[in-house]
């Protein structure tokens, strides 16, 4: 039985989408995920889209992939949120937008409030209530 990672078009593909969460070509991807790609598709790193995106800063994608039923609280295969490396990449859009979607700030490792304190990210640990 053929796995899907062994058809080298679907990789180039994926990889493809992940780099469109990157860039934060919002539109596109948007649209690739109306049409039915899922909008928590992982790479074999466990980073979802919406990790890119709000890795990248960007915070439309972040909204737009959300809007789609991405997880904002799914982390990757080291424990890392989207909302941790929002506020590790100091993106405070990303952040506002994930804590609107229902982002834990308490879950991962290290947690966004982990990564707040370490950095000495104020703004964002009053967002957190810590």
């Amino acid at each position: 039985m053929l796995e899907p990672m062994d058809d080298p078009e679907l990789v180039e593909f994926a990889t493809r989408l992940f780099g469109l969460a990157r860039e934060g070509r919002t539109e596109t991807l948007a649209a690739y995920v109306d049409a039915g790609v899922p909008a928590d598709l992982g790479n074999d790193a466990g980073d979802t889209l919406l990790m890119l995106a709000a890795y990248h800063g960007h915070a439309d994608t972040v909204r737009a992939l959300l809007e789609r039923g991405a997880d904002p609280g799914r982390a990757n295969d080291r424990g890392q949120t989207p909302l941790a490396g929002a506020v590790f990449k100091k993106e405070a859009d990303v952040v506002r937008a994930l804590l609107d979607a229902g982002a834990d700030p308490q879950a991962g490792t290290p947690s966004a409030v982990e990564t707040a304190r370490m950095f000495g990210h104020e703004d964002f640990l009053r967002w957190f209530g810590a």
